[in-house]
């Protein structure tokens, strides 16, 4: 018994620290965004890089823990837009506009996570050293997917596509979340116009199909 609860303190105290160190990754993302290094995470942490690798492995290791801590928290933003008591077309601009504010929010925290840098940030006017094993790529596109399963679920709980109604929900899950990363990306970007007319506009793309299909009976909750 006495085991079991010592093993259980072990994991409270590693879990504990585990979060304490993601708050500090935060702060140097927000400072720092994509050219956050580990040296810099280590450093606003109190604790040596060796250290921090025992905890995350790599600046890849990090990075998953950071987009699964921030998707999470989108996620959940998401879903409370779509369980708003509105009609359809409201909670699809809710929706948008959820996603585009909270990259707006924190713009530092997105780059970072989509567009993260190859090099580390030393503060000196010398080249970025390469941290090894971190391609933007492998990292970045397992976040993108799985807000695509995570809506194409939504989707398929709460709205009657007919026919291979599931596989449909999947597609329209995935191309949503491609249409409101690729041009939140470029509006971060460019600010060519306000964010609200993004959201019309993007909804008005969307509209067409979603205005048509009933929601799902039996759902027991709001509809898309």
């Amino acid at each position: 018994m006495e085991t079991a609860r010592g093993a259980e303190r072990q994991r409270s105290t590693a879990e504990r620290r585990r979060r304490e160190l993601l708050e500090a990754a935060d702060r140097v993302v927000l400072r720092d965004g994509p050219q956050a290094s580990m040296n810099a995470i280590a450093a606003e942490a109190g604790i040596t890089k060796p250290i921090l690798y025992r905890h995350f492995g790599d600046k890849g290791g990090l990075y998953r823990a950071l987009a699964k801590r921030h998707t999470d928290a989108l996620l959940s933003a998401l879903r409370a837009a779509l369980d708003a008591p509105a009609e359809r077309r409201a909670r699809v601009e809710a929706t948008l506009d959820t996603y585009l504010a909270a990259i707006e929010a924190r713009p530092q925290v997105y780059r970072f996570l989509m567009h993260p840098s190859d090099g580390s940030a030393d503060g000196s006017d010398a080249a970025p050293v390469p941290e090894q094993g971190f391609d933007v790529g492998r990292h970045s596109a397992p976040l993108l997917r799985r807000l695509g399963e995570e809506l194409g679920q939504v989707i398929a709980e709460r709205v009657d596509l007919g026919p291979d109604d599931a596989q449909t929900a999947r597609i329209w899950g995935h191309g949503i979340v491609g249409m409101m990363h690729a041009a939140g990306d470029w509006w971060l970007g460019d600010r060519p116009c306000s964010r609200e007319q993004l959201v019309r506009s993007l909804a008005d793309l969307l509209w067409g199909r979603l205005a048509e299909v009933g929601d799902r009976d039996g759902h027991g909750g709001p509809g898309f």
